[in-house]
């Protein structure tokens, strides 16, 4: 089921593709041309927000918490493996949602129906964010904090020993040479976790834009 998800939400982005294959007349008309053309754009490709791309190990994550609460019977999901199925059709957007609603409609499904399944998959995604934003907290406060506490104390041994210059000098530069080590650890920890957060956002974005999208289609061509 997980691998059935992944080909409704993750498809790669063949626009490179779509170019190489421009037949030779258009190519010999546009040849010598100075404006340039605007690229080709993959509407089905997931949206790729600011700041890379999407981690697969969340997209799994997200998919698998789709799937363990998938609801019964025809809903978003299969609705959306109809348009998938059609996607190989040469047919408009308008067309391909309103052909698969068409076999929809013989599997019970309604218009309100395919948008409130779709919205319980978002509900489901949010639940995902709020559980992945507490566990990034938690995993902060006992990675980062302790340091922290660690580095106000070194920070006052150094300052009362700095008044001892001459006999402690030694001891002092141990203790700076800590303090900067303890300080780049904060920083990589730092790094990591903006590094998951990111990770985890652009997979959130990324599968929560696309059902976002499909129900905004849905409302404009099959309410």
């Amino acid at each position: 089921m997980l691998k059935k998800l992944k080909s409704l939400f993750i498809v790669p982005d063949e626009s490179s593709e779509v170019e190489s294959k421009e037949s030779p007349k258009v190519e010999k008309a546009n040849k010598g041309r100075v404006q340039k053309q605007p690229p080709v754009q993959n509407k089905a490709a997931m949206p790729k927000p600011d700041g890379g791309k999407a981690d697969p190990k969340f997209v799994d994550v997200l998919l698998k918490a789709i799937e363990a609460n998938n609801l019964e019977g025809f809903d978003y999901l299969e609705f959306k493996q109809s348009l998938q199925n059609l996607s190989s059709v040469d047919m408009d957007e308008k067309t391909r949602y309103q052909s698969a609603f068409a076999m929809a409609k013989t599997m019970g499904a309604t218009p309100s129906k395919l948008v409130n399944s779709a919205q319980h998959y978002i509900n489901i995604l949010k639940k995902e964010e709020a559980k992945f934003g507490q566990a990034l907290q938690n995993r902060k406060q006992k990675q980062v904090q302790d340091v922290k506490q660690g580095l106000v104390q070194k920070e006052k041994l150094i300052a009362d020993k700095q008044k001892r210059i001459e006999q402690l000098q030694k001891e002092i530069e141990a203790d700076k040479k800590s303090l900067e080590a303890d300080r780049a650890k904060i920083n990589q920890s730092v790094a990591k976790m903006e590094a998951t957060k990111q990770g985890f956002v652009n997979a959130y974005n990324g599968v929560l834009g696309q059902i976002q999208s499909d129900i905004e289609k849905m409302n404009t061509y099959i309410s």
